[in-house]
């Protein structure tokens, strides 16, 4: 409702708007200071640091006024004389202002021009998953990885936001990491460094995975390394498949 009533009221030498994830783009360069400038003002993930003022300019303190007399307004009528004498706030106190995540709703049939996708469309295009081709050099690894998920891209690891896993598991959001190291034949002091390690970045997979709605399973040769991970990362799923080297 502020941006509708009051963008035109706006110095355009003097404000310039920035949308750092590009959704904001208007079709014309005739349109682009209403366009890009009242888009990125309606959508509240683009605020911070998508305003920059040139000179000394308090439009943030003023829209938030605004936003807080109409409030008042909705919920206490009576008292609408007072919200609209509000004074502006010094320019001293602009760096002091906290950046309001999400504004109070304003205009329920008023829709935005230009509105930017869902916030979570960037993220759920790095969530589908990406089949590549097993890493080689490790062939009983490979075929253990196709063969006890099962693997839902046979002779495919799958790239799930930027990260690689061994196999996605099929009929189910599953992605899994296949162990088949020759653990039982490790020193002490080689197998308590194995797991440590292994733990770390199977905490990490399971973080992404979980991020982007996949469960998370490790596979595992030997039971003995099973026990030593789950002694490592108690909260790991980890099951032993039998596959051998």
């Amino acid at each position: 409702m502020v941006v509708e009533r009051c963008f035109e009221a706006l110095d355009p030498d003097r404000i310039q708007f920035h949308d750092p994830t590009g959704r904001c783009t208007v079709a014309s360069a005739g349109a682009a200071t209403l366009g890009l400038g009242a888009c990125v003002l309606v959508a509240p993930e683009l605020v911070v640091g998508a305003v920059i003022i040139i000179g000394v300019v308090v439009v943030a303190v003023a829209i938030k006024e605004e936003l807080d007399a109409h409030e008042l307004r909705q919920l206490y009528p009576e008292e609408a004389g007072t919200a609209r004498g509000t004074q502006a706030t010094p320019v001293e106190a602009v760096a002091k202002q906290k950046p309001r995540i999400e504004p109070e709703p304003a205009g329920k049939d008023w829709q935005p021009p230009l509105p930017p996708g869902p916030l979570d469309r960037t993220r759920h295009a790095r969530c589908e998953p990406i089949p590549v081709p097993h890493r080689g050099g490790d062939d009983a690894h490979n075929a253990c990885a196709d063969r006890f998920p099962p693997n839902r891209y046979p002779k495919m690891d799958v790239l799930v936001d930027g990260l690689r896993f061994d196999a996605l598991q099929v009929g189910v959001r599953v992605l899994w990491e296949i162990k088949t190291d020759q653990f039982d034949t490790y020193s002490d002091f080689l197998q308590r460094q194995v797991v440590k390690d292994q733990a770390v970045k199977m905490r990490e997979e399971r973080g992404i995975a979980a991020a982007c709605g996949y469960g998370f399973v490790v596979g595992v040769s030997t039971q003995a390394h099973k026990e030593a991970l789950e002694a490592e990362e108690r909260t790991l799923d980890i099951v032993v498949t039998g596959c051998e080297r």
